[in-house]
Formats: structure tokens, C-alpha cells, sequence
């Protein structure tokens, strides 16, 4: 009872610090679109109003199939091979950023009995890579013990050290690259590292998907392996603070 209380207490203090934070500026976001629809529709009488809508409402469709205008041309990329494989990741890895689906029945059926046989597999990968890093972890733990003649302390200076080289390997070094290479600010950088880690994947940033940029052919391959171990790392570190809560 006292544990199911403090998780909805959690829920609801989270709830409102959002609201708090968020409602003010989507209250003026909404307010600026509606003077920018109305203005455009006084200064060009020859405009009407269902073609607008329906021209919004294509623009918007278009871009959550990653095609947007570059001119008098389009641009295409999202479903490229490099762009599937990096959803087929995302797919099984549970992070969903969103940002992109399949349009067709075949591929939404397909999408179906990857994720179900995908979605395990990644599972098994995740533990085994975790349990290589508490092997490690404890290999080295050893050694310490065994050179230095430690003996709690160098459990506790290998899971420092590993806690430490996780940080910045997946969460504070990776933002200088997606600064580099998207033109994000550090701290957006930090926030999507975390939240694809996390699996949270809200898909308000994704990398690769801006039209304007020219991205490596590497750059999505090494951030799949980013996320594989990025997320076997902080399940582990997950696992801990669990551990601690209980």
C-alpha cells in the first residue's frame, strides 16, 4: 500500500511539475499559429480556407513520412536502407521514437512479427552484453585485490570506475557529437541520449532525419552500437537503483 502510494504520489507530483512548466508555452504556441493562420488568410484573399487546411494537413503527413520540400523538388531518405535499419533498431529495442512508421499494410503486419521475434532476441543480446560488463567489472575487481591486497575497496573502485567511464561514454560525451553532426545544443544532446537509452523515446529528437545536413555513412552504425551497449550499461545501472529502492 505504502509502495503503490508513493508511485501515484511520484506519477502526480511529475504530472503537475510538467504542467507547470509546459501549458504556458503550448497555450503560446497555439495562440501564434492561429494569429500566423488567420493573418495569412486576411492578407491573400484569393486563398481558401478548406484548401489551406487541406494543404496543412498534407504538409503535415508528408513530413511524418520524412518527406519535406526543398524548392520545387522533394526530398526523400527516410526509408532509405540506412534509415530502415536504424527503425528496425529502434523497433526492437522498444524505444519507438514515432517520428516514423510503416504507411502499408504488408509492412505494418511485417513490422508486427519482427518486433515479436526481434523484441526477445534484443532482450538475450542486452543481458549477455550486461553480464560481459559485470564479468569485467568483477575481473578487474579481482586483480586489485590480488596486486593492492584490497579488499572491499576494490569492488567499490571498479563499480565507481565503470559508473564513471558509462557516464561519459553514453551519456556526456555522445551530446558533442550530436552537436556536431545534428547542430543540437548540448543539453538537447544530453536529453535524447538519455531518453533513447532509457527506451523512453518520445521522438521529439532523432538523429539523421535532417534534411538540410549531410551525415557520414558511419554515423548511424556507430550510434546502433551506441545504443546497444548505452542501453545494456544503463539497464544495469537501472538494476542498482532498483536494488537500493527495494
Amino acid at each position: 500500500a505504502v509502495l503503490l502510494a508513493a508511485y501515484v504520489g511520484y506519477l502526480g507530483m511529475g504530472a503537475a511539475v510538467l504542467q507547470a512548466l509546459e501549458r504556458p508555452v503550448e497555450v503560446q504556441v497555439a495562440r501564434q499559429l492561429l494569429r500566423e493562420y488567420l493573418g495569412l488568410l486576411a492578407n491573400h484573399s484569393c486563398l481558401r480556407e478548406p484548401a489551406l487546411q487541406r494543404l496543412m494537413e498534407g504538409i503535415i503527413q508528408a513530413y511524418k513520412s520524412g518527406i519535406t520540400l526543398q524548392g520545387n523538388t522533394t526530398s526523400l531518405g527516410r526509408w532509405d536502407y540506412s534509415g530502415s535499419f536504424f527503425f528496425s533498431i529502434s523497433a526492437i529495442t522498444t524505444i519507438g521514437y514515432g517520428n516514423l512508421s510503416p504507411s502499408t499494410a504488408v509492412g505494418r503486419i511485417f513490422c508486427i512479427v519482427f518486433a515479436l521475434f526481434g523484441i526477445p532476441l534484443n532482450l538475450v543480446l542486452l543481458n549477455e552484453i550486461g553480464q560481459l560488463m559485470l564479468l569485467g567489472v568483477q575481473h578487474c575487481a579481482r586483480r586489485l585485490e590480488e596486486v593492492f591486497h584490497w579488499q572491499n575497496k576494490a569492488s567499490f573502485l571498479m563499480k565507481t570506475c565503470a559508473l564513471v567511464t558509462g557516464l561519459l561514454l553514453f551519456l556526456l560525451l555522445p551530446p558533442l557529437l550530436f552537436s556536431d553532426k545534428e547542430g543540437w545544443s548540448y543539453e538537447e544532446g544530453f536529453y535524447y541520449s538519455f531518453i533513447t537509452l532509457s527506451t523512453i523515446g518520445f521522438g521529439d529528437y532523432v538523429i539523421g532525419m535532417n534534411p538540410d545536413r549531410t551525415y557520414p555513412s558511419w554515423y548511424k552504425n556507430v550510434i546502433s552500437l551506441w545504443i546497444l551497449f548505452g542501453m545494456a550499461w544503463l539497464a544495469l545501472v537501472i538494476r542498482f537503483c532498483i536494488n537500493i529502492l527495494e
